[in-house]
């Protein structure tokens, strides 16, 4: 059943500076389980914001970070066109990428957990993350190094899950992971290729992690984003089934 949900961008204070957040929850003053949402590198806009309150009206306080604050604000990030040439927009995301260093990234994600822990509008720890690209990996990520504070974790088509030559990459902590992991991949995704995946899973079974790893069929990286050219509408319909399922397993009062 979906409740009504309330919509706000908020401000999170860190200890390097202040992230804007989507911040979606049911519309009834109740405190339900919290869940960090990760963006795509395209960053926080209208469909991230449809993906939070899809999220949150079926029980769960979501945040969706700008991951980016160190570089630019909401209002001045740079619009990527999709009928034209992506070059100006990496261009700009270069330097947004190079402050997000692994340490960064992780002292950016204990203010979140933190916030979360702080809200009246979220039930007491375990948590949940979840990315989509690149903050499939970050979800991943703090699913690493934050243990028991989170009770699942979830990647769709996240790259680089399983890169040897990064000593941050998730599969080499896999040993922290207490969560149970989800990680949906694209069949068509060079950033975590069929060898890629086999690594990942062989890391989070010798971990003795409880995970599923799959691959969604005729998919490209991004699959889940209506507003790019990789959009599958039956990928992102699995998807949000696949997320729930994972919520609705570890969070069952939501």
């Amino acid at each position: 059943m979906s409740a009504s949900v309330a919509f706000d961008t908020i401000e999170i204070a860190l200890s390097d500076g202040t992230a804007e957040a989507y911040l979606a929850h049911p519309d009834d003053g109740a405190a339900h389980p919290g869940v960090l949402l990760y963006m795509d590198a395209y960053g926080l806009r209208p469909w991230l914001g449809e993906i939070v309150k899809t999220i949150a009206a079926q029980g769960f306080t979501v945040v969706a970070p700008n991951v980016f604050y160190r570089t630019w604000s909401l209002a001045d990030a740079p619009e990527v066109d999709f009928d034209k040439s992506h070059t100006a927009f990496f261009a700009a995301l270069g330097p947004a990428r190079e402050q997000l260093t692994p340490e960064a990234a992780m002292r950016d994600a204990d203010g979140y957990l933190a916030w979360l822990a702080a809200s009246p509008l979220v039930a007491p720890a375990p948590y949940a993350t979840l990315g989509y690209c690149m903050g499939g990996r970050l979800a991943l990520r703090v699913a690493t190094e934050f243990g028991d504070r989170i009770a699942a974790a979830a990647s769709f088509h996240g790259g680089r899950l399983a890169a040897d030559e990064l000593p941050d990459s998730p599969h080499h902590r896999a040993g922290g992971i207490t969560a149970e992991v989800l990680a949906a991949h694209a069949d068509n995704d060079s950033s975590m290729d069929a060898a890629a995946i086999e690594r990942f899973d062989k890391a989070l079974t010798e971990a003795g992690v409880t995970f599923t790893s799959v691959v969604y069929p005729e998919a490209q990286h991004g699959f889940t984003m209506r507003d790019t050219p990789a959009y599958q509408e039956a990928g992102y319909h699995r998807h949000i089934d696949d997320l729930l399922a994972l919520l609705r397993r570890k969070f069952p009062s939501a």
